[in-house]
């Protein structure tokens, strides 16, 4: 029977060649293969990727651990009611299952006995809330397999994901503290007439506590004190480091072009003296290359801005550390404590919003000169000036690529090239790309030329390797958003 050809009108088109490269895929965080038969075992990976990262399920295939090859190929016919019952069980037995998103495509094959039937793709989204079973716990995804967690790691996990933030928790500090410039001028520019705690209270920056005392919030202390770090003994400033070159050094000998910069104050003081630290730096240090040569830097100004404005609201404050910029001669890191925030990822930060702190992101916006609109377009501003500018993109990166609990965006102080905008093209539409493809864009028989653009994206951290158990030769590459987000469309190519 042809590859197109349909067996039986109840079923899709046959794709044997698809369901093929399916099967020679490895189970992964974001990728597991099931037979379609308990359901409470499905929902528990269901709930495990919302938790997670998100993923996709292969329904009606055995895991690579138990068969191989054609064997694996069971179909969902094996169970044909436990599909349906799935999806109900979805809406009826997961927590805030309004909230959990998927999708899932069918795909006709030959099942391991010969007869015509199909497997299902299941696409679970990462969740803006964390989910349970009603009766059976909470699971997360680990790199093979799944995990239930108790109590305490959900509420964790709660404070990972931005869905609960300590912006609300009551601080042993008095209002006595708050009362200062920062605030006079605040509740100026919003008429407010009651006594400092009592309008903190009527705005949502003061609680009562179990003994009905008023007690500032943690988002009223970073806003108003002084210094928010000394008041609350935690960290919750902006550290600045200017190294030369393009690395920093491990050896006694620092690389650092001068003591390291501390700024400090209310988040209002923080983001305008931070974004002007950089410039200073940036106008006053002349930077050097490998060779010797001097390096201009040349950033938009509302790029750095809008990096720095985005670190101060969204970052974890939670974490005792602080947020970090580091400039080298060819590229600025600003590194954030905390990971993407609810159904945030790396792949959809451009369009998809979660505010992991609404409070202090509310209240900057009402200062008589905020630093931020909250309009929600600062990223996409962000990619759209570096463009204009002729630079590369802001890079994003986070868990699994670095080890530590934060998110960095790296802005490059490098014109990318004409040959760049068509590979990230090529990438945008088929997934992955390969030396062969690099050549034909070039319009170049050059492989050792196309092989080191190659790796110079992947040093730079603008591409990472797809197969990376592939012998150099047959090596693909793919943007790091694309990792785990949508397996099958740009690992497989076109979904069926």
């Amino acid at each position: 029977m042809s590859e197109n050809q349909i067996a039986d009108d109840s079923l899709p088109l046959l794709n044997d060649e698809y369901v093929h490269k399916v099967l020679a895929l490895k189970e992964t965080k974001q990728f597991e293969c099931k037979r379609i038969g308990k359901v409470d075992t499905l929902l528990e990976s269901v709930v495990a990727f919302a938790n997670s990262d998100g993923g996709w399920m292969a329904l009606g295939l055995e895991d690579p651990d138990k068969a191989a090859g054609r064997d694996r190929v069971y179909g969902i016919q094996s169970h044909s009611m436990n599909w349906d019952e799935l999806r109900r069980k979805i809406k009826s037995r997961i927590t805030e299952s309004e909230h959990l998103s998927f999708t899932h495509h069918e795909v006709g094959c030959t099942l391991r006995d010969g007869s015509s039937g199909s497997i299902i793709l299941l696409k679970i989204e990462r969740s803006s809330r964390v989910h349970s079973i009603v009766d059976d716990g909470t699971f997360v995804r680990l790199t093979k397999g799944n995990r239930q967690i108790p109590a305490s790691e959900i509420t964790e996990l709660c404070h990972v994901r931005g869905i609960v933030s300590t912006e609300t928790q009551l601080e042993d500090v008095h209002f006595e503290l708050l009362n200062t410039d920062y605030w006079r001028a605040y509740a100026r520019h919003r008429k407010l007439t009651r006594t400092i705690d009592e309008a903190m209270f009527h705005i949502g920056l003061a609680k009562r506590d179990d003994q009905q005392r008023l007690c500032p919030t943690r988002a009223a202390v970073l806003l108003f004190a002084e210094d928010p770090s000394g008041v609350m003994a935690s960290k919750a400033a902006i550290r600045l480091f200017h190294y030369r070159g393009i690395e920093t050094s491990t050896d006694p000998n620092t690389n650092l072009v001068r003591k390291p910069l501390t700024i400090g104050g209310p988040l209002i003081r923080q983001i305008p003296d931070a974004v002007q630290a950089v410039i200073n730096e940036l106008a006053e240090r002349v930077q050097f290359g490998p060779l010797g040569f001097e390096i201009v830097q040349r950033y938009p100004v509302r790029v750095i801005a809008e990096a720095i404005t985005n670190a101060v609201i969204h970052r974890d404050y939670r974490l005792t550390a602080d947020i970090v910029i580091r400039i080298f001669s060819d590229r600025i890191e600003i590194e954030s404590p905390g990971l993407l925030s609810g159904s945030v990822t790396i792949a959809n930060i451009q369009t998809v919003r979660h505010s992991r702190n609404p409070l202090i992101s509310q209240h900057l916006r009402e200062f008589p000169d905020p630093p931020n609109l909250d309009a929600h377009e600062g990223v996409k501003m962000m990619f759209g000036t570096m463009q204009e500018a002729g630079l590369y993109p802001p890079l994003y990166i986070t868990r699994p690529r670095i080890e530590r609990e934060a998110l960095i965006v790296q802005l490059r102080n490098q014109n990318r090239p004409g040959i760049w905008e068509q590979v990230s093209e090529y990438l945008d539409k088929h997934g992955t790309i390969a030396n062969v493809q690099v050549r034909q864009l070039l319009r170049s028989n050059d492989t050792l030329g196309a092989s080191k653009l190659l790796k110079k994206w992947v040093q730079q951290g603008l591409l990472i390797v797809a197969n990376p158990e592939a012998g150099t030769n047959v090596r693909c590459y793919m943007k790091p958003e694309a990792h785990g987000d949508d397996l099958f469309s740009r690992l497989l190519g076109k979904e069926p």
